[in-house]
């Protein structure tokens, strides 16, 4: 073809070669083969079965008794779950909370007031407080007391005493059913 003739081309027709085309494919496949062979390593990035497993923690509330305190683990930390009895509900409900370093009432804390579900872990440095098992010691306020530095939480599991600068952590949770509970 001439240059006059190439030039003619009609609007809308495209002259391409066969060189073109084999770009074209060649890019195509070249994009396809690295898609391919990085693919491995993005699906390497997601968290494996086994911490998947571990994200969710289904817990039986049916055998606690009121007044009774349970520790299960949730992501290798203990979570204190207490069935508070109604004086305990009372007692913290009641507290002023101006007057509390880390300020947040007891209903902002728990799902169902008989309920108390929290990180066992204190945030001071990050010692497991006392108080879950029968006799241990629980502070003056009778929630959880921390014998390292003397960290002492109410029945909220709020900050009453010591150098831990805030309440102890309340996970994501919610309730399945009337006695049971999925922390994570």
């Amino acid at each position: 073809m001439t240059d006059l003739a190439q030039s003619q081309v009609p609007p809308g027709h495209y002259g391409g070669t066969r060189r073109d085309f084999l770009i074209l494919t060649a890019g195509a496949m070249a994009g396809i083969g690295a898609a391919v062979a990085i693919w491995p390593f993005i699906d390497s990035l997601n968290p494996a079965r086994d911490t998947l497993a571990l994200s969710t923690t289904e817990v039986d509330l049916s055998p606690v008794q009121v007044g009774q305190r349970l520790t299960v683990a949730w992501r290798g930390k203990p979570i204190f779950i207490d069935h508070r009895p109604p004086e305990e509900i009372k007692a913290a409900q009641e507290v002023d909370v101006s007057s509390l370093r880390d300020p947040q009432p007891d209903s902002a804390r728990v799902k169902k007031p008989e309920w108390l579900v929290m990180i066992g872990v204190c945030t001071h440095l990050g010692c497991i407080p006392l108080g879950n098992k029968l006799g241990d010691d629980r502070g003056p306020y009778g929630g959880w007391f921390c014998p390292c530095h003397g960290s002492i939480y109410d029945t909220s599991g709020r900050i009453r005493q010591g150098p831990a600068p805030l309440n102890l952590v309340v996970p994501p949770y919610e309730f399945t059913s009337d006695t049971a509970i999925k922390i994570g």
